[in-house]
Parts: structure tokens; sequence; C-alpha cells
């Protein structure tokens, strides 16, 4: 079992900037790729940014150039910093992790950009 547990989100004004961090905990040793998604309100939740253990990181064209994905392997956590926020920026992100085949979601923090 691998729980996953997100921290920042919260209200900022467009062009603001905020961070969110995601810790994974349980019975793991490694996880190889984590990843940062989103879902708008009557949207379907999409890939943000992804990195895996070794740094390779890769990003929704969208964030580009606006968010960075890193990561702490001794931590076992992943960190999403989200800079010159647009209100289509708004949306609850969540935390996603694969580990012995299984799929594991937080609970998902929400972000609000007021214009």
């Amino acid at each position: 079992q691998v729980q996953l547990v997100e921290f920042g989100g919260g209200l900022v004004q467009a062009g603001g900037s905020l961070g969110l961090s995601c810790t994974a905990s349980g019975n793991i040793f490694t996880i190889n790729v984590m990843s940062w998604y989103r879902q708008a309100p009557g949207k379907q939740r999409e890939l943000v940014a992804t990195i895996t253990r070794g740094g390779i990181t890769n990003y929704a064209d969208s964030v580009k150039g606006r968010f960075t994905i890193s990561r702490d392997n001794a931590k076992n956590t992943v960190y999403l910093q989200m800079n010159s926020l647009k209100p289509e920026d708004t949306a609850v992100y969540y935390c996603y992790t694969r580990w012995s085949s299984v799929d594991y979601w937080g609970k998902g923090t929400l972000v609000t950009v007021s214009s």
C-alpha cells in the first residue's frame, strides 16, 4: 500500500505563484515515476507534469515554462512550483504514482486562481 498526501494549494491572484508538495508513504522502497494531474470543474482529469526517479521531467504544453516539477527521493516527495498562474489553472490538483502495478492517487488539493 502507498499513501499519497498533498500539501499546499489555496487561493492566489492571477500572475501569482503557489507551491504544492506530495509525500508518498507506506511499504515502499523506490518509486520511479511521480506525477501531478489536475481536474477543473466540468472537465476531465489531465496530466500536468511527470518526473522520474532520475529527474527526467515532462510537462503539459499548457504549463511549460510556468510550472516546475521536482522531487526529493530520500523523502519520497514530489513538488510542483507554479508561477505566472492563470485563472484557467484553477483545478483540484492530484498527486499520482504507480507502484507494484497499482495506481495510487492523493485526495487532491484545490488551487483557485482569481482574475
